[in-house]
């Protein structure tokens, strides 16, 4: 499994330091490469001191595929998580990303609420309960999606939509649950409803308005202008909480 790792200009030199450790997800057609090469991460990561790990995943959708047995990418990451837990000892351990890496974060972020300090998804692509080539936003995105999870009705769907794990969480794990960051840009037609709609389902669960920061209002399509931004504001953000003290 492929990946990129961005360290900060003074780990080398100071072995006794931890630092926060993010996973950056890319998305559907993407590739490990696509953090460093079509954004300013290099540049905008030179600014906090963070290690950031973009890991391959291919047109995965972070699951380990049940139509693909030999696809096991959800088992993947969680072993590259493990291995930065003993490799970097994270202070925090953060993950994100954009399109199908945002449903993969919040995803990962819901089945294993003690996992992660905080989530961010970037134009998420949600729908997957409901997607697929006959009646999904498009043809890449609805085919894909019966080629991982197969038909609508499939155990890996059931398994796999975040409106469902949401809605099954208990009390207990409400409280558990990372601090999210959630945005879609105004002219993203696609993925706007359902970035909404999973807003909704964190106020009918009573999830406290401190746990998460929902952003519907910028413009922005389902593009890589959108995400530099995104993910420029996201280390920040990340880099304004832990200046916060508990």
């Amino acid at each position: 499994m492929n990946y990129r790792v961005l360290l900060p200009a003074d780990y080398d030199s100071s072995k006794k330091k931890v630092y926060p450790v993010i996973f950056l997800l890319h998305g559907l057609t993407g590739h490990f490469s696509d953090w460093t090469e079509r954004t300013d991460l290099k540049a905008i990561a030179e600014k906090y001191r963070f290690v950031i790990i973009t890991p391959e995943a291919n047109d995965s959708w972070y699951i380990d595929s049940q139509v693909k047995p030999q696809d096991r990418y959800e088992t993947y990451l969680q072993e590259m998580i493990h291995d930065a837990r003993k490799r970097y000892k994270p202070s925090r351990l953060i993950i994100a990303g954009l399109s199908m890496g945002g449903y993969g974060a919040i995803k990962f972020a819901l089945k294993n609420p003690n996992e992660f300090w905080m989530v961010g998804s970037f134009s998420g692509a949600f729908g997957i309960d409901k997607w697929s080539d006959k009646n999904g936003p498009n043809h890449l995105i609805g085919h894909s999606i019966d080629d991982v999870f197969g038909p609508l009705d499939s155990d890996a769907r059931k398994k796999n939509d975040i409106y469902q794990l949401l809605k099954d969480l208990p009390v207990k794990k409400i409280r558990e649950l990372p601090f999210m960051y959630i945005s879609c840009g105004m002219q993203d037609t696609t993925m706007l409803g359902p970035n909404d709609d999973f807003i909704d389902i964190l106020k009918q669960k009573n999830v406290p308005s401190d746990k998460y920061l929902y952003d519907n209002t910028q413009p922005g399509g389902h593009d890589w202008k959108f995400w530099n931004h995104e993910v420029e504001r996201f280390l920040d953000l990340v880099n304004q909480r832990l200046a916060v003290k508990p």
